[in-house]
Formats: C-alpha cells, sequence, structure tokens
C-alpha cells in the first residue's frame, strides 16, 4: 500500500482558504482527511471541540511542544496553534490524503518533516479586496484589523517561495486549479 499524500493549504486571513478548503474536502475525487489543529486559544460559542479545533490549555500545548508531537506551531493574538502529528502519520501510513491548514511560517516544519506534501498558497483577488474582507468580517475590532492587515502583507511577501501559487478571484478555479496539481503529484506518489 503506498501512502497518503498531504495537501497543504495557506493564505492570508479572509482570503477564502476555508471556501477553498470545505471544496475540496467535499469533492469525493480528492479522498482528503482534514488535520484538526490544536489550539490555547477560548472555544466560541459555534465550534466544536475535536471538530474545529482540539482546544487544550497552555499546559496542555505546552507538553505537546515539549514532547515533539506538533509538526509545527504558531502563535497569534495571544493564542498558539499547532498540527498533530499523530493522526497525520496515522492517516498517510494507512494509505489516506490529508489536508492541513496552516500559517504560511508553518509550512516549512511540515515540508521538513513530509517532503513530498504539495503546498499552496492562496493569493486575494487583490489587496485591496482583502481589506474589504477582512474589515466587514471584523468591523468592531479596528487593532485586530490592523494586525490581521499586517500579517497578510508579510504572509504575501513571503508567497513566491510556495511552489504552487493559487489566485482566489474565483474560488471554483482556484479549487480546480489546486485539485489538477494535487491529483498529478498524487499519481506520481503512488508511482514511487
Amino acid at each position: 500500500m503506498s501512502k497518503g499524500l498531504v495537501l497543504i493549504l495557506s493564505g492570508a486571513s479572509s482570503v477564502g482558504k476555508g471556501d477553498i478548503r470545505e471544496a475540496l474536502l467535499n469533492d469525493p475525487d480528492m479522498k482528503l482527511f482534514y488535520s484538526i489543529s490544536e489550539t490555547t486559544r477560548p472555544q466560541r460559542p459555534d465550534e466544536i471541540d475535536g471538530k474545529d479545533y482540539y482546544f487544550v490549555s497552555h499546559n496542555e500545548f505546552a507538553e505537546s511542544v515539549k514532547k515533539h508531537e506538533l509538526l509545527e506551531y504558531t502563535e497569534f493574538n495571544g493564542y498558539y496553534y499547532g498540527t498533530p502529528r499523530p493522526q497525520i502519520d496515522f492517516l498517510i501510513n494507512k494509505g489516506k490524503n490529508v489536508l492541513i491548514e496552516v500559517e504560511a511560517q508553518g509550512v516549512g516544519p511540515i515540508k521538513l518533516n513530509i517532503p513530498e506534501a504539495v503546498a499552496f498558497f492562496v493569493m486575494p483577488e487583490s489587496f485591496e479586496q482583502l481589506e474589504k474582507q477582512v474589515s466587514e468580517r471584523y468591523k468592531d475590532d479596528e487593532a485586530s484589523i490592523e494586525r490581521r492587515l499586517n500579517k497578510a502583507k508579510m504572509d504575501m511577501e513571503i508567497a513566491p517561495l510556495f511552489k504552487h501559487v493559487v489566485s482566489n478571484a474565483d474560488t471554483d478555479a482556484a479549487v480546480a486549479e489546486i485539485k489538477r496539481v494535487f491529483m498529478e503529484e498524487l499519481e506520481k506518489n503512488q508511482q514511487r
């Protein structure tokens, strides 16, 4: 049995990664399992522990780091987020494909551990469009808007380091491009 393949989805806040992620996960041809991240941030009312995130304490997160159980981790807005390694190893060793959604700086550590992972950076249609989306999504929190836009600028500066950069001017087209590339890589992976 060949190992599964990892698809990494990255991009700035509010660029539409969630819509792309859901379309890819719901595509039966892709046969993707979603990697659920750990976080120390409080659970929102509409979120389900074990489905949206694994909500853990700062001490539990620190223990995961200490035991090298995270492929990557980062801090944002005072909270930590990380990608649990055991679930990904289990799935890919069973021949399952896994989708990981991470911050741009998390891609390097994942690729160091899983070199065959296929990473995509999702770009907004334009920075002006991204500003509009972030402002609408976080309209009551000017500080959060500014933080997210500054981080988006930094993320977009490193986008050229990604082998695959996809514009999300049209979500269906972005999904189709990601699927095309991933299916080609999957075929190569199965021939190894």
